[in-house]
């Protein structure tokens, strides 16, 4: 409660016997101090615990029993067209991925057709073919919504029509990555209540990554060389023209031939 707001309930709620409110030493000290607080208190409420983002973010093949299943979490950037970041996660509920939670979600805030957005998205899974088909949907609504996606595991990988989902993100320009340290380490200053400690990576964290990206790569059908374009062009716009030509030799390829 602000002086204002003490003073609005010492003149509707008190009987002061018509006299003024007079307000106590330090009040103005210390609204601001409990406000700051509250404030501290609400965003850490909105963050991953330390023990949350190494759990499920973790790349790991396999987790030591008797650990609980890894859930899905999203966690996005959207950077509007001011330069403001809007940030957030979602977690898999009941018959609601956490990919069609944060689609519902920036539909619902209207976004400026003729402004350009980029949106930034770490993934503990990556998507299933379902929610991969509502992201290429999205996106082909907004023609100017860049979207750029780091996983850290890939989704039942062996089963063929989750791999189709990913070619299919690739084919419109959402580019699927795997994440690696400066991912890792980025999603933890943005979405980890860290508590201002340094992200650590864990034990042969480059090496799951690697494996990781490999088995995407023979997914996509893609080189190494078509991955590291994409990843430069995020930091070198002048690239995507590349970028885009090499994804058309890329399908062209790959089309069935009359």
């Amino acid at each position: 409660m602000s002086f204002h707001d003490f003073k609005y309930c010492w003149e509707n709620f008190v009987d002061n016997q018509g006299m003024p409110f007079r307000c106590w030493k330090k009040v103005h000290r210390n609204y601001k101090f409990v406000l700051r607080k509250l404030n501290e208190i609400l965003r850490n409420m909105n963050l991953l615990s330390e023990k949350t983002f190494n759990y499920h973010f973790g790349n790991q093949l396999r987790v030591k029993k008797p650990q609980g299943r890894r859930r899905t979490y999203l966690c996005y950037k959207l950077k509007l067209p001011n330069e403001t970041l809007v940030k957030g996660y979602f977690i898999n509920k009941k018959k609601n991925h956490a990919e069609i939670r944060f689609i519902n979600k920036i539909r619902s805030l209207n976004l400026d057709q003729t402004q350009s957005y980029k949106i930034t998205c770490y993934i503990t899974w990556s998507p299933c073919s379902y929610c991969a088909g509502k992201l290429v949907a999205l996106v082909k609504s907004c023609p100017h919504l860049s979207l750029q996606i780091f996983t850290s595991r890939l989704y039942c990988h062996w089963l063929w029509k989750n791999q189709a989902g990913l070619r299919y993100l690739w084919k419109i320009n959402i580019s699927v990555l795997v994440m690696k340290e400066p991912e890792f380490a980025d999603c933890w200053d943005n979405f980890v209540n860290h508590q201002s400690r340094c992200f650590k990576p864990w034990e042969k964290l480059t090496q799951y990554s690697n494996s990781t990206e490999r088995r995407l790569l023979r997914i996509l059908r893609i080189n190494r060389t078509d991955l590291f374009l994409a990843q430069s062009s995020e930091q070198d716009p002048g690239l995507n023209d590349l970028v885009d030509a090499i994804k058309r030799l890329f399908l062209d390829a790959h089309r069935p031939r009359d």
